[in-house]
């Protein structure tokens, strides 16, 4: 009887799975807060247009989401849903990245103090004088750095894949990291010869985000990022890479659209010795290297970029984070797209208990 019952089961499950709303990218309107700037290479200040989405302004909560590389704003997209009608939800495009500009100068105009300023910018504009900063990738690292660096706004930081790096020890140069962490050799290409890298990475913008953006079920090749003079070589033998696994066919050419406007170039500023240095150099000097606030870290027990677990634990990054809580999941460099539901319910309940012990009149969401 049972087994009579089967196909009216699939068939109600697969109806409730494609009523579930497909996200569209381009039906979000962009604000957009005009922000300043200073190029150092050539000493002057600059006007940047710094391009975010807007949603639900008058929740009593606001979320900042913050991506890394190469994501863009809507690669929040299952946060986006799943948070939208608790949060007021504020997601830029980081400068550099999509149709925010840049100051011009990709190798020492793109500090974290530089776009720490930006969200405070984009904060300031969505006229938010408190929020919750939740980052993946660098966007992570951008986020335990505004928490730092702006208690007065940044009231608990989500960090997704990278735990917090402190800079209370000396700088370490990207060369004497790889030997510990190879898949970070791609980072001295990125590095070292930037306009090569850039010229590689814009050839087929496509083809770059789809090498990219893989899952554990889809995975890149094994040497992918152990390159000191490419970052595609290892697809070389790949004629068309599948896919990007977690997007829909119009999600991925949003995407390619989005990097059509102005390349990788200014992207790689997260890469490069003079910003990296000179990040590391103004956070040392200042020396205030604890995070107070309350800390979500999430990492993916499947990255093939690092061990983040055992990272975390070299780093000491608990030390400088009393009010600390890790949290894993399986999945790969992007694991809060490739298992979001996952991902939200580790969120939303640590959001619920954080706000439920600082104050009486959290909002509450639905998993």
């Amino acid at each position: 009887m049972r087994f009579l019952q089967l196909p009216a089961f699939l068939a109600a499950y697969l109806a409730v799975r494609d009523s579930q709303p497909v996200f569209n990218p381009r039906i979000y309107e962009r604000q957009i807060a005009t922000c300043q700037a200073f190029n150092r290479n050539e000493g002057r200040n600059v006007d940047l247009d710094i391009h975010y989405v807007d949603l639900n302004p008058k929740a009593e909560r606001t979320l900042l989401f913050v991506h890394g590389w190469p994501s863009l704003w809507s690669s929040w997209s299952n946060q986006i849903q799943h948070f939208q009608n608790d949060y007021h939800l504020v997601i830029p495009d980081l400068r550099g990245f999509g149709a925010s500009t840049h100051p011009g100068d990709v190798h020492t105009s793109g500090m974290m103090g530089d776009l720490v300023g930006d969200l405070a910018c984009v904060l300031d504009h969505a006229r938010v004088s408190s929020a919750t900063c939740v980052g993946h990738d660098w966007g992570a690292q951008i986020c335990y750095e505004a928490a730092r660096m702006r208690p007065d706004i940044f009231n608990a930081v989500v960090g997704i894949t990278v735990p917090y790096v402190p800079a209370a020890d000396a700088f370490l140069p990207i060369e004497n990291i790889v030997s510990v962490l190879p898949c970070l050799t791609y980072q001295l290409f990125f590095e070292r010869q930037t306009d090569a890298a850039i010229a590689e990475l814009d050839d087929d913008k496509r083809r770059t985000l789809r090498a990219t953006l893989r899952t554990v079920e889809s995975p890149p090749p094994a040497d992918f990022l152990q390159s000191r003079d490419s970052f595609l070589g290892s697809w070389a033998n790949v004629s068309e890479i599948p896919p990007i696994p977690f997007f829909t066919s119009d999600e991925e050419d949003y995407f390619v659209e989005q990097y059509s406007i102005q390349g990788f170039k200014h992207t790689l500023q997260l890469y490069t010795h003079g910003n990296r240095y000179g990040s590391w150099d103004f956070a040392n000097k200042q020396g205030n290297h604890t995070i107070h606030q309350p800390v979500l870290s999430l990492l993916p027990l499947n990255d093939p970029v690092a061990d983040w677990i055992v990272l975390t634990k070299l780093l000491k990054s608990a030390d400088y984070i009393p009010q600390l809580t890790t949290e894993v999941l399986a999945g790969a460099h992007w694991v809060h797209l490739e298992n979001p539901q996952e991902a939200n319910a580790i969120i939303q309940k640590w959001l619920d208990a954080t706000f439920d012990s600082h104050s009486a009149t959290h909002v509450t969401g639905e998993l």
